[in-house]
C-alpha cells in the first residue's frame, strides 16, 4: 500500500470514529463525518467492493440523520408550547455546555431552554417543563444520530464483505 492510501485509509477511519462519537454531541455533525469516512473508503477501492449505489444509500441515511436531529429538539419543546426564545437558550445551551465537558453537554440545553422561555415571560414550572421537554428531544435526536450512523457503518461493512 502506498504511503498516501495509508494516510488517506487512516483518515477514513477517524472520520468514522470521530463522527460516531460526535454524534453524541449536539454541535458536531457525526453522520456527515460518518458519511465523508465511508465514501473516503469507497474511493480508495475505487467503488469495486462498495458501489455508487451504495454511497447514494448512505447519503440518504445521512440527511435523514441531520433532519431527525434538527426536528427532535424542536418537537420535544412544540409539545409543550416552547417559545422561540426556548429554542434558542436550548441551542445557546448546548454550546455553552461544551465548554463543560458531558455535564455541560447534558446539562446545558436544559438549562438553556429554561432561561429562554423565562425571558419569553414563562413561570419557572412552565419554563422547567419545557427545558425537559427540549433535553428530551435533543436526547432522542442524538440516539437517532448515533443509531443511523452506525446503521451506515453496518451498511458499509455488508457492501465491503459481499
Amino acid at each position: 500500500m502506498e504511503p498516501l492510501t495509508a494516510i488517506l485509509a487512516v483518515l477514513a477511519v477517524l472520520l468514522v470514529l470521530g463522527g460516531i462519537v460526535g454524534a453524541f454531541l449536539p454541535v458536531v455533525p457525526g453522520p456527515p463525518l460518518v458519511f465523508l469516512g465511508l465514501w473516503l473508503g469507497a474511493w480508495l477501492g475505487d467503488y469495486d467492493d462498495v458501489s455508487g449505489r451504495v454511497i447514494l444509500l448512505l447519503a440518504g441515511i445521512t440527511l435523514l440523520a441531520i433532519f431527525l436531529d434538527l426536528v427532535a429538539g424542536a418537537l420535544g419543546a412544540r409539545r409543550v408550547g416552547a417559545s422561540p426564545w426556548a429554542l434558542a437558550g436550548a441551542v445557546g445551551g448546548a454550546v455553552v455546555g461544551l465548554f463543560f465537558g458531558l455535564p455541560g453537554i447534558v446539562l446545558g440545553p436544559f438549562f438553556g431552554a429554561v432561561a429562554g422561555e423565562l425571558l419569553a415571560k414563562r413561570d419557572l414550572a412552565g419554563a422547567a417543563d419545557v427545558g425537559f421537554a427540549t433535553w428530551v428531544g435533543i436526547l432522542v435526536g442524538a440516539l437517532a444520530k448515533v443509531g443511523l450512523s452506525l446503521v451506515m457503518v453496518a451498511v458499509f461493512a455488508v457492501a465491503w464483505l459481499l
